[in-house]
Formats: structure tokens, sequence, C-alpha cells
């Protein structure tokens, strides 16, 4: 059963910017496409940005432009910088495989808080 750890969550001003890092257990962490979804509050979870096992990256229109997901296979850690960030992008971050790719799903981390707030 692969572990996800999610951190790098935190509180800032809107127009800042957080890193967040996720680290999966196991070695087939770099076969799968992976995605960082979030929850808002009153919310569903939604998939925001995702990455393939080579590299190609998608994002969702809200936060095109502003955040960029990558990862680091040898690490199996995947990685997510946020910029310019708003208050709507107040949520807990998990990441996981990418759903839309087909995966089933791991069993979800704890997530990291992200708070925009002035």
């Amino acid at each position: 059963q692969v572990q996800l750890v999610e951190s790098g969550g935190g509180l800032v001003q809107p127009g800042g910017s957080l890193s967040l890092s996720c680290a999966a257990s196991g070695s087939i962490f770099g076969f799968y496409a992976m995605g960082w979804y979030r929850r808002a509050p009153g919310k569903q979870r939604e998939l925001v940005a995702r990455i393939t096992s080579g590299g190609t990256t998608n994002y969702a229109d809200s936060v095109k432009g502003r955040f960029t997901i990558s990862r680091a296979n040898a690490k199996n850690t995947v990685y997510l910088q946020m910029n310019s960030l708003k208050p709507e992008d107040t949520a807990v971050y998990y990441c996981n495989v990418d759903r839309t790719a087909g995966f089933v799903l791991w069993s979800w981390g704890q997530g990291t808080q992200v708070t925009v707030s002035s």
C-alpha cells in the first residue's frame, strides 16, 4: 500500500508563494501520472494540476499560469510551486495518482493546509 505524505502548506498573504511537496512510499511511483488536488471548505475535492510519468503537465484554468507541478522520480516526490496566491486558493491540498489518466486512486494522505489571507 502506497503512503502519501504532503507538506509545505501554511498561511500566506495574497500574492505570496508556497511550495508543496508530496512524498510517496514504494518503488513504483515513476510509472504513474500524478496530480495535486485540493478541497476548499464546503466544496468537493478538485484536481488542479497533473503530470505524466514523462513530465507533461496540465492545469485547471483556475491555477494556470500561477502553479507549477513537477516531479523527481528518483525521490518518489511530486511538487507544486504556487505563486500569486489568491484567497480562493485556500484549501487542503493533496497529491495522488491522476484519476483522469485512468488510475485507481491510492489512499489519501493527510493533506497540507494552505490559507491565503491578509
